[in-house]
């Protein structure tokens, strides 16, 4: 479904915190809420998010617009910082990052909530 492969972090160590993330195509269901350029975070939790794929990958990625989320900064050695891309239809988002843990003011905030709300929308 979707090209590349999830690698062990860079540095061989579990990465948790909340992490700097910036849209990078707010036009599909799972961006909507959200404007392109527009930086959030989310936290990430995760041994294995170092995402890999050849060049010829990675350029078709870039330049068909499916690279959705990029991390602002190095956080596990991503190929281009990528941390969430989508297939070909735009229904299937491969994302490190966990939205579903900032949902919440409780949770330290609120970021994660408008990709559900989007996904919402988009299947009304």
């Amino acid at each position: 479904m979707l090209p590349g492969a999830l690698m062990r972090n860079a540095n061989l160590h579990f990465v948790c915190r909340d992490v700097p993330l910036r849209v990078e195509n707010s036009q599909t269901a799972f961006t909507s809420r959200y404007q392109a350029g527009e930086q959030i975070a989310f936290p990430v939790a995760h041994h294995d998010g170092n995402y890999q794929a050849d060049e010829a990958i990675l350029d078709r990625l870039e330049g068909e617009g499916r690279i959705v989320f990029r991390y602002a900064g190095p956080v596990n050695g991503s190929a281009r910082d990528i941390a969430g891309i989508v297939n070909e239809a735009g229904n299937v988002l491969g994302l490190m990052p966990h939205p579903e843990r900032m949902v919440e003011p409780a949770h330290g905030g609120t970021d994660g909530r408008r990709l559900f709300e989007g996904l919402f929308e988009s299947a009304g």
